[in-house]
């Protein structure tokens, strides 16, 4: 459905995408991951021939990049980062003027609007403006009409960002929906929690490289102790003192937390147990784990 084979680009000189492979299959929903600057977008954009690769080649639904890049944009969905909803047409008249870029006529665009609105949660809001949408609504518009033209493959750059839990959890349903019928999902996400329960697989990029792919479970076993200690307060910074490197295999302290990682966890806490002033969660480890060992904790800006 998608691939790149060594693929660079760079802007000025600086090279923000550095030689990545990626293949995705069809029927798999597959995450793209890493801090601000990592270069997802731009290899988003290199994708849907947006811009040319300076080295490597691409291949969409079998189709050479950018050369075909038109014929390829006709064949796929996109749901950009920002809302680019028209405010001047309805929740209807948005659908049927994007319908229109992919050649189709009204005729063929208007029998497929009730099935994408009851699959956006929007049956009762087809004549609404745009201003009256929630942001949760404008999304799930966003991800109808990059449905219109029925794509094989579908482009989500941080489809929920931004939003409250329900919103993101309803999204969450119609993407795995869209994977049960056969549709590829190429996704970018900051919360890993999202990229856990959506992807099949996944690769977390830094400084314009892959650095890892793998399934969510994989990641986490091949990076990660499975177990990890969360202490906080204002004992903390003493309790590891006295017991953190005879007990945790691996640590590190950010903010007022310490976690500790661990392959058995008892003995930290039986240490634990009665330390005043300490707090603590235990918890398995996780895909957000794996993403700030191979990435660090600096904010990227």
């Amino acid at each position: 459905m998608l691939t790149l084979q060594a693929v660079r680009k760079a802007y000025a000189g600086r090279e923000v995408v550095r030689g990545i492979d990626l293949e995705l299959r069809q029927g798999e929903c597959y995450g793209l991951l890493g801090p601000n600057g990592a270069g997802k977008t731009t290899t988003l954009r290199l994708a849907l021939g947006l811009i040319a690769p300076d080295h490597g080649s691409i291949r969409v639904l079998d189709q050479p990049v950018p050369a075909r890049a038109l014929e390829v944009r006709q064949r796929v969905g996109v749901v950009p980062q920002a809302d680019t909803l028209d405010p001047d047409f309805t929740v209807a008249e948005n659908l049927v003027v994007y319908g229109r870029y992919f050649g189709l006529t009204e005729r063929e665009i208007r029998p497929r609007i009730p099935d994408l609105l009851e699959f956006a949660g929007l049956e009762s809001r087809a004549d609404s403006a745009i201003s009256a949408l929630s942001g949760g609504m404008k999304r799930r518009l966003s991800l109808a009409r990059a449905l219109i033209n029925d794509p094989a493959l579908i482009f989500l750059d941080e489809p929920t960002t931004g939003l409250d839990p329900q919103a993101r959890h309803l999204i969450w349903d119609r993407l795995k929906r869209l994977v049960a019928r056969g549709k590829t999902i190429l996704l970018t996400t900051h919360f890993m929690d999202e990229a856990e329960r959506l992807c099949d697989r996944l690769g977390i990029m830094d400084g314009g490289r892959m650095i890892c792919t793998g399934t969510p479970a994989e990641l986490v076993a091949a990076h990660i102790e499975p177990q990890v200690l969360e202490v906080f307060g204002e004992g903390a910074a003493h309790w590891m003192e006295r017991h953190g490197t005879r007990l945790c295999r691996r640590w590190e302290t950010v903010g007022e937390t310490t976690f500790c990682y661990l392959h058995d966890i008892q003995p930290a806490l039986d240490a634990l147990g009665g330390a005043a002033g300490l707090r603590y969660l235990q918890r398995p480890a996780n895909l957000e784990d794996v993403f700030l060992k191979l990435t660090g904790h600096e904010l990227r800006d």
